[in-house]
């Protein structure tokens, strides 16, 4: 997704032909904005392959920032043996001195995050561990750092070294310009890239990626009504028929009878996602009714306390 984008792409490429299989990007995207120019590049080559029949497709999340470990700012090396081997360098502090110069270089070698963001302004705090350092969630990297009068690459390594187990971070590393790009490409499915989460109970101590809320009524909404970059069937078939074809789940996807009765019942006019990056935990409006497995699981906006759902297998699974 990085400084290699294009190098990756060639290397998924050449697997796909050569073993005859179907091949697909995983949250296709150029990460970094000096890596941003690449979309179109990318987009051309797959569009080459896919004209030569390769079966070659993506998939997306429609955000211009994406959330992982705040480790993922550190080279890979200081987490070999595990993360008990990440801390363990991280209280040396020669060792210490060692990842802040790397960190500072950008390099092909490994998918730097916090370069890539370009400033620690837009590497956002997430879940904590240590009761302490629950007052930094969702404030940006710079903020904590100004607070504790630290540099922002010593400040991620004393956050983990406190902490004791991984912090959550959300990375602004994208352009709202290529993903509209992305949006218009017919062979790219939209998807979540999140777990799903219920605004209540134990769930409201962790701070999800908007996403996990609001993915599938903003590709219907915001990009699709509003900004009309996808119509509606379109949206549609690229949010049910086309990932569960690319994934070969067997009688999913399409309202047809004799597949799994999988319905979703919204208004087209009011469908509006509302999680942020500030406040996640918020139910998009506009879903009205959803079925799973035949079985109403959501009437009139409410859950109505049905669990129908089942755990679903490609092809690949052993039985």
């Amino acid at each position: 997704e990085g400084n290699r984008l294009l190098e990756a792409f060639d290397e998924l490429l050449h697997i796909s032909r050569e073993a005859h299989i179907p091949a697909e990007l995983y949250h296709i995207k150029a990460l970094g904005q000096k890596n941003w120019g690449k979309i179109d590049t990318l987009l051309a080559r797959i569009e080459a392959a896919r004209k030569e029949g390769l079966p070659i497709r993506a998939n997306m999340y429609t955000y211009i920032a994406g959330g992982t470990g705040l480790d993922a700012c550190l080279p890979p090396w200081t987490q070999d043996g595990g993360y008990p081997e990440l801390l363990k360098r991280l209280r040396d502090p020669e060792t210490r001195k060692k990842i802040a110069a790397e960190v500072k270089i950008d390099s092909d070698k490994w998918e730097n995050l916090y370069l890539a963001a370009g400033s620690p302004d837009r590497i956002i705090l997430a879940d904590f561990t240590a009761e302490k350092l629950k007052p930094f969630s969702n404030k940006s990297l710079a903020e904590v750092a100004k607070m504790r009068g630290k540099d922002p690459i010593e400040t991620i390594m004393d956050l983990l070294v406190e902490n004791e187990k991984p912090i959550g971070a959300t990375y602004f590393l994208m352009s709202e310009e290529n993903v509209k790009k992305e949006i218009a490409q017919p062979w790219i499915s939209f998807g979540s890239d999140e777990a799903s989460q219920a605004p209540e109970g134990v769930f409201l101590k962790s701070t999800p990626h908007p996403r996990a809320y609001g993915t599938f009524a903003r590709v219907l909404g915001k990009y699709g009504r509003d900004e009309k970059l996808v119509t509606l069937p379109e949206a549609i078939r690229r949010l049910s028929a086309l990932p569960a074809t690319n994934l070969g789940l067997d009688h999913r996807g399409f309202l047809k009878e004799g597949m799994f009765a999988d319905v979703v019942v919204f208004d087209p006019a009011t469908i509006a996602d509302h999680a942020t990056f500030e406040n996640p935990a918020q139910y998009a409006t506009g879903m009205k009714n959803v079925f799973v497995n035949g079985r109403e699981v959501l009437k009139d906006g409410e859950h109505t306390g049905a669990k129908p759902g089942r755990a679903l297998y490609g092809p690949g699974k052993v039985r």
